[in-house]
């Protein structure tokens, strides 16, 4: 943004500049049960495949976790591999807006299969229907970069810059003083900083500077995260 802002002011250069974006996250806030059928017949050797999963939220960060809990052979061990395969290729698209799901564990905890018609193809597919309606049943949410800012102004500009944090969902941690300077520490989403190096000059009158960095991924507000979805369905 500096970079572009530079390139306008100081050399008359005009770019297309497109809205950034936003590495959105999908995951669940509670446990739910689902099975999933792939059962074809059609002339020859058909297609079966049949799981039951589990599903249940983890701690921010811990990423998917697959469980096998399958007991007396319900399923046979060539077709689990399979399984969490095609769990892993369900998570990269989500159930709310398509974007990847993180912090949950699934097991597969029982199923069936066919002597002849059970395939490896099956169970894949099989294993991603199930684990896509597991989710659907877990109440399913949308999680949203925070980063952490850091502001650095003259005192006379404080006022301006704390309203403005605030105005974009932004919780203020700190403040403290150096010479001359005010510094502010904050929590605020990266969806509502596109744009703040141009802001900041604005309501400093060029004096104020900033850093920002990658913090953790929260829980969207329901009307923010309903807008996300109905813009991707647009798209």
């Amino acid at each position: 943004e500096i970079i572009v802002d530079r390139m306008k002011r100081e050399f008359g250069v005009l770019a297309n500049v497109g809205r950034p974006q936003v590495s959105y996250k999908e995951t669940i806030k509670g446990e739910s049960e689902a099975e999933g059928k792939y059962i074809k017949q059609s002339g020859g050797r058909g297609q079966y495949g049949h799981v039951r999963l589990r599903v249940k939220p983890l701690e921010r960060g811990k990423g998917i976790e697959f469980v096998n809990a399958i007991k007396g052979g319900s399923i046979p061990q060539e077709f689990i591999a399979p399984v969490e395969k095609g769990i892993m290729e369900a998570v990269d698209r989500g159930v709310i807006a398509g974007y990847k799901l993180v912090d949950m564990e699934v097991t597969l905890y029982d199923g069936s299969y066919h002597e002849v018609d059970s395939s490896e193809a099956a169970f894949k597919i099989a294993a991603s229907i199930g684990f896509q309606e597991c989710v659907r049943r877990a109440n399913p949410i949308l999680l949203e970069p925070i980063m952490k800012v850091q502001v650095l102004v003259p005192p006379n500009f404080l006022g301006d810059v704390t309203g403005d944090i605030s105005s974009k969902r932004g919780r203020i941690d700190a403040m403290s003083d150096r010479i001359n300077i005010k510094v502010v520490d904050a929590m605020v989403p990266l969806a509502e900083m596109f744009g703040y190096a141009t802001n900041l000059r604005s309501m400093s009158q060029g004096r104020g500077s900033f850093t920002m960095e990658f913090d953790h991924y929260e829980e969207m507000p329901k009307n923010v995260a309903t807008a996300v979805i109905e813009g991707r369905a647009k798209k």
